[in-house]
């Protein structure tokens, strides 16, 4: 198994995003660069498998032809994507214990939000050249 020049690229962002976070988000605390770097790494595994989930998600509610499909399509994304911000708050506290905290599910969903749009970002700004 290879790791793509992109995960890497996404791995560095998702440093600096955390360590930008940790300096002005007090609740987001990581105790050293190595092990905001190890974070950075879990993240970028727990996000590609919730990104897939919810990819999967999306193309079982597309598919759906009756409502009942559709229901269940939409009750699947209402779970997963609350849940996912779950699933990363509870995997950095078995892996990281107190050694790192994200903050509380506000603060975690934001910290998301920017870590995929900057990775976005990035991987634009890459490409284009």
């Amino acid at each position: 198994m290879r790791i793509a020049p992109e995960d890497v690229v996404d791995v560095f962002v998702y440093v600096v995003v955390l360590n930008l976070a940790q300096q002005y988000a007090p609740q987001v605390i990581t105790e050293s660069f190595s092990m905001s770097l190890l974070v950075a790494v879990v993240l970028k595994l727990v996000l590609e498998a919730v990104l897939a989930v919810k990819g999967w998600a999306r193309r079982r509610f597309a598919a759906a032809r009756t409502p009942v499909g559709k229901v269940v399509g939409v009750l699947t994304l209402a779970v997963i994507l609350p849940g996912s911000k779950l699933l990363v708050l509870e995997v950095v506290d078995v892996v990281f214990g107190d050694a790192v905290s994200l903050g509380g599910f506000f603060l975690v969903t934001a910290l998301i939000l920017v870590l995929l749009l900057a990775r976005l970002g990035v991987r634009r700004l890459l490409a284009s050249t």
